[in-house]
């Protein structure tokens, strides 16, 4: 049995667990909320302990790109936001849509290994596209920037927790984006939240702050990845950077900035 066979059968024995053992749980409007809510706080806690010992650990603080330590109010207040905004947009507007249009029966078949990676390749991408135009708009939109995108920017210097320190519209947006995208390509389940807890990781990448040796932007090859020093970048220089993962949009487009 070769590696794609292997893959192929392992995600078949992962799927068969959920679907039924799990399927009350998965089929659930709260689900992907719960999912995506949890990747986040899971992701983000690692980083903020560095951010909370700082300096007496000079092995991972020599990779901390500003020097600024986020107090644990702003961690709170960043939080506080998040919570918020899950509870009282995210979690209505998702029942509201379940109820809307249930979900449908969870297939009897897992993706095979191919269809896994190429799903999720093609969610990343589009969702970077919608979200480079999202951005650059409500950065070039004075009236947008001020009312909508403007407290994602309070903080200068950014930390894993403020990767959420969004309006409601901003979250909204995102997170529309996020559940139709893998419907463009009839993604199986599997791949969808592969798909968004991914990009949730990459993005509290994006805003831990610090420039690790085993990040993203330096596993992917040929500059293909931004990572945190992109969007540390952005957030020192908005008028740059404004795509969250790659960078053939901002090269592209001249909104690159790689000092």
């Amino acid at each position: 049995m070769d590696f794609i066979d292997r893959c192929n059968t392992a995600l078949q024995v992962l799927w068969d667990y959920v679907r039924l053992h799990h399927t009350a749980t998965v089929t659930s409007p709260a689900f992907p909320v719960l999912l995506a809510f949890s990747g986040y706080l899971l992701f983000s806690t690692p980083f903020a302990l560095m951010d909370l010992i700082g300096k007496r650990l000079p092995l991972l603080s020599k990779y901390k790109i500003q020097k600024n330590q986020p107090s644990l109010q702003m961690m709170g207040q960043c939080l506080r936001q998040a919570v918020f905004n899950h509870l009282f947009y995210v979690l209505p507007g998702v029942t509201i849509n379940w109820f809307w249009d249930p979900s449908a029966p969870l297939p009897v078949r897992a993706p095979t290994f191919t269809q896994f990676l190429t799903g999720v390749l093609s969610c990343l991408l589009v969702f970077d596209f919608q979200y480079y135009c999202w951005h650059l708009l409500h950065h070039k939109s004075r009236w947008l920037y001020k009312n909508l995108h403007a407290i994602h920017h309070e903080y200068v210097a950014p930390f894993s927790w403020a990767t959420q320190y969004l309006g409601g519209w901003e979250l909204l947006t995102v997170g529309f984006w996020s559940s139709t995208t893998p419907l463009l390509f009839k993604c199986h389940p599997l791949t969808t939240w592969a798909f968004m807890l991914l990009s949730v990781w990459m993005s509290v990448e994006d805003h831990a702050g610090y420039n690790l040796p085993w990040g993203l932007h330096k596993i992917i090859p040929w500059g293909l990845c931004g990572g945190a020093p992109a969007h540390d970048l952005h957030h020192q220089n908005p008028n740059t950077n404004f795509a969250p993962f790659f960078t053939h949009l901002d090269q592209v487009f001249g909104t690159s900035n790689k000092d």
